[in-house]
């Protein structure tokens, strides 16, 4: 009998975030990188079916102006099975409690993602303004 997926506000370990975003198709991150910036999350979302990560989000930013979600990733043998929306849900009851009135919150949404971060009232906003990336 398969266990169900348990959700905590939990900051991934380095390792188990690393493996999860490159399952999931994100970019792969270095292991330092991890280990000096999920410390630093305003907010952070585990899902886990027994000890097994399969599910993550997290919410970065100055704690008072600006917020940004990242690393919204679900294993794929999970994916399509409403632990995205889970996850979400629970990040922006976060910050619908804890971030001051007005702040900006935004993302970068890949492929159809906007679709699901629609959901939770977010829009596109091109032409008016345009995501930047350096790489």
């Amino acid at each position: 009998m398969k266990s169900e997926p348990v959700l905590s506000h939990d900051i991934p370990a380095p390792d188990e975030y690393r493996s999860l975003r490159v399952a999931a198709g994100l970019s792969a991150m270095s292991e330092a990188s991890a280990a000096q910036g999920l410390p630093s999350s305003w907010c952070s979302v585990c899902v886990r079916v027994d000890d097994q990560l399969i599910g993550m989000g997290r919410v970065v930013g100055d704690g008072g102006c600006f917020f940004l979600v990242v690393d919204i990733a679900v294993d794929p043998n999970w994916q399509k099975q409403g632990i995205g929306k889970r996850i979400m849900a629970s990040l922006m009851e976060q910050l619908h409690a804890r971030a001051p009135a007005g702040a900006m919150i935004g993302l970068f949404a890949d492929g159809q993602a906007h679709r699901l971060y629609q959901q939770y009232g977010f829009k596109l906003v091109a032409p008016a303004a345009q995501g930047m990336l350096r790489l």
